[in-house]
């Protein structure tokens, strides 16, 4: 069996898009990361401005105290705010990756699975058996990446719903200090 220059050139144009499209997918994720980060911290220059001014204009210890409380509860929010934005455009990569892997182990299975069939049609008379073992060998191969897959997409999951339940908890956990705080002062 011989492989055409059409065949190395088609080849060729989708290994160039994939990674086209692995290096788009990071390039624009990079950029949203920046993004975030340069907003982040022109908000929290400004908060700093903001609470020093605040921090100057105290004049007793109560003030101190009640600024203090009130100063927390946005400090953790923001951070929770940028932890999930951190989050999301991790989890959106991760996901787009995942989509043009699939897309190229699809793409891989179809051209194995022909290559097998046109090895089948040309194999000497009597090897029907050791064609049938590599074919079921490769149908093995694909099932367990399909289970892999599966597993991993399920796992993703679960760290995805325990990470809005862990910022969720901190938020009102955040909330409820400062009450908790007003009523002991």
């Amino acid at each position: 069996m011989s492989f055409a220059p059409e065949q190395f050139a088609s080849a060729n144009k989708a290994a160039i898009e994939a990674f086209l499209t692995f290096a788009n997918t990071a390039f624009a994720s990079v950029e949203r990361l920046a993004a975030l980060n340069l907003n982040t911290a022109r908000s929290t220059l400004e908060d700093s401005v903001a609470t020093t001014k605040a921090l100057l204009a105290v004049k007793d210890v109560q003030e101190l105290a009640a600024l203090q409380s009130s100063l927390a509860r946005p400090g953790v929010e923001k951070a929770v705010a940028y932890a999930r934005g951190v989050y999301e455009i991790a989890t959106e990569a991760q996901g787009q990756f995942s989509k043009a892997v699939e897309e190229q182990v699809g793409e891989l299975n179809k051209n194995i699975a022909s290559v097998l069939d046109k090895a089948a049609k040309s194999a000497p008379a009597g090897s029907d058996a050791a064609v049938a073992a590599v074919k079921s060998a490769f149908a093995a191969a694909n099932s367990a990446y399909d289970s892999i897959n599966k597993a991993a997409k399920q796992v993703a999951e679960i760290a995805e719903a325990n990470v809005a339940a862990a910022t969720d908890a901190t938020v009102k956990a955040v909330g409820a200090a400062p009450a908790k705080t007003k009523k002991a002062a």
